[in-house]
């Protein structure tokens, strides 16, 4: 039998190496239209590669995710988190888990990661060609037909999508039958044009909470570091906000009104009565060099 994975990332590699080991005598071609593969997973974490996240209940790890969870429930079941931290250590990877509970190699080293998909690759008997450019996929009476941009033909008996966001793995999935539903962007920063935050590009907070109003109903909010940056805002806090509110924001052409807490943890009338007791005891200071709270002094 033959099985083609199109798509050269962490999920194609994953995919292709559990299928060689499951069927030895299996034939496992991997197709990747870049040349250098697993170009993503060399760039994660900044480049420390986040491989898992240590959440080993599937109830629990499936809430986490803003749409799919139902989907997922029964794919974390079968293999989850805890799956993965075993698959590495049995390639001989440590990992370690840090506060926030994001799992990373105990090298801080991208490269450990892809060093261990490409060797269990090979092991396993993949084949792996890079700058293998699918033109198109056609389903045949007895598996499929995929074609390469330089002319070449390979048959294949079962075929895997792992091409991502790549639209062209959209196109070959729906040209084999299947419905699409429309993505949108998430996990993205915030354009924010104010002038309150022009010169404070820089600035992080380890907790802040977000908020935002989309219209009367809808409020989404997140809690987690925040960084100002010169065309607005990032950090976790708004990578998590753009990814639960993905669809809800395009529906709103990304225009929604926003409110920041510096100081979540706080209750509002604490913290006014302690910048009054400053003010009161420390009239002659500035407010920056006497903050009686966790904020930077900018």
């Amino acid at each position: 039998m033959n099985i083609v994975v199109i798509g050269g990332g962490a999920a194609g590699f994953f995919g292709a190496i559990a299928c060689a080991q499951a069927h030895p005598h299996t034939q496992v071609t991997l197709l990747e239209s870049a040349r250098q593969p697993l170009s993503k997973v060399r760039v994660s974490g900044g480049g420390r590669c986040n491989v898992t996240h240590a959440c080993f209940d599937p109830a629990l790890l499936v809430q986490n995710y803003p749409r799919g969870g139902k989907a997922l429930r029964g794919a974390f079941s079968r293999f989850q988190a805890k799956d993965t931290v075993e698959w590495f250590q049995q390639q001989g990877v440590a990992l370690k888990t840090e506060a926030d509970g994001r799992v990373f190699p105990t090298t801080d080293d991208s490269g450990t990661i892809v060093e261990c998909l490409m060797w269990a690759a090979k092991k396993a008997g993949v084949a792996i060609h890079t700058g293998a450019q699918v033109q198109q996929v056609s389903h045949q009476k007895n598996g499929f037909e995929i074609q390469l941009k330089s002319g070449q033909i390979l048959p294949s008996d079962r075929l895997l999508l792992a091409t991502g966001s790549n639209p062209q793995g959209y196109a070959i999935a729906q040209s084999l039958g299947h419905a699409i539903e429309p993505p949108v962007p998430s996990l993205f920063t915030f354009n924010v044009k104010d002038p309150r935050l022009e010169d404070l590009a820089g600035v992080s907070v380890s907790s802040a909470q977000l908020q935002i109003q989309l219209d009367d109903k809808t409020v989404l909010k997140q809690t987690g570091a925040l960084l100002i940056t010169h065309w607005g805002l990032s950090g976790p806090a708004v990578l998590k906000l753009s990814a639960w509110g993905a669809r809800a924001l395009h529906e709103q052409q990304y225009h929604a009104n926003l409110r920041i807490n510096l100081l979540p943890q706080m209750n509002p009338e604490v913290l006014r009565d302690q910048l009054m007791a400053v003010r009161s005891q420390l009239s002659r200071r500035l407010v920056a060099t006497s903050c009686p709270v966790p904020i930077p002094r900018r």
